[in-house]
């Protein structure tokens, strides 16, 4: 999947999310870090919630020397994989740096295409509509992150009673036994820096019956404000590049666009 056009655009907003931080601006012409640029210095920025120490994040640090042990990067430390799905990066001063190289089926009466849906969160950080998703505890497969994030986010897991918890893990179970890679790789997150970006792993599980996940009791939950079933539509406008993934979803599917 070809993501070249909308790489490093949100990643660019003016101001790191929910700070008054501004970043420094990168024009169109010098995205390309082949592109030399001498005046290039960035802001060094860490976002506060990360001294609050997730199990998904390295502990923030100004000099390697502050930690126990060094980082292993561009391959697996213990339970933490710091591979990149795209590129092997370089590391700098013992920083990571990207390198600069680098149912029923509707049917819509134009195209004469199905028309496919996807469950869709609104984010309560920013307010924006996204794909169910978030980060990968240390050890953790990505298939066991998939359902436990859609659980949480979309079905509000975390607060059901015990045996409505069962009967929606088996639902989940179900559902997520087959599913198909749509991409994975670098996102264009807005809180990307030079050397922490977020990266993903972007899998459709489809259900043409709607005898799984249409069967759920969809609730918002977690990191989720709101949720719910959202045609998938060029005109929508999603956090990060969600959108460009529904895309490939609807060519994977023979679908409209």
């Amino acid at each position: 999947m070809d993501f070249l056009k909308c790489l490093h655009v949100k990643a660019r907003s003016e101001v790191y999310p929910g700070s008054e931080i501004r970043r420094f601006p990168v024009p169109d012409d010098k995205v390309d870090w082949a592109v030399q640029w001498a005046d290039y210095k960035p802001v060094d920025y860490t976002a506060p919630s990360l001294f609050k120490r997730p199990p998904w994040a390295d502990p923030p640090y100004s000099d390697e020397r502050e930690l126990d042990k060094p980082l292993k990067f561009n391959q697996l430390d213990g339970g933490v994989d710091r591979t990149s799905h795209v590129i092997s990066y370089s590391v700098v001063n013992g920083f990571p740096r990207w390198k600069r190289e680098a149912g029923k089926p509707i049917i819509h009466s134009d195209c004469g295409k199905p028309v496919l849906q996807f469950v869709a969160i609104c984010r309560r950080d920013n307010k924006e509509w996204a794909i169910p998703g978030g980060m990968i505890d240390p050890g953790e497969r990505v298939s066991v992150t998939l359902k436990r994030e859609f659980g949480e986010e979309a079905l509000n897991s975390l607060e059901l009673p015990e045996a409505e918890r069962k009967q929606t893990k088996a639902l989940i179970d179900s559902l997520f036994q087959t599913g198909e890679l749509v991409y994975k790789g670098y996102v264009d997150d807005p809180r990307n820096t030079d050397n922490a970006w977020i990266e993903t792993v972007a899998m459709n599980f489809h259900d043409e019956t709607g005898n799984s996940v249409g069967k759920l009791n969809l609730q918002a939950g977690d990191d989720a404000g709101a949720v719910k079933w959202m045609d998938i539509d060029k005109r929508q406008r999603l956090y990060a590049n969600h959108t460009e993934m529904l895309h490939q979803v609807a060519k994977m599917r023979d679908a409209h666009w």
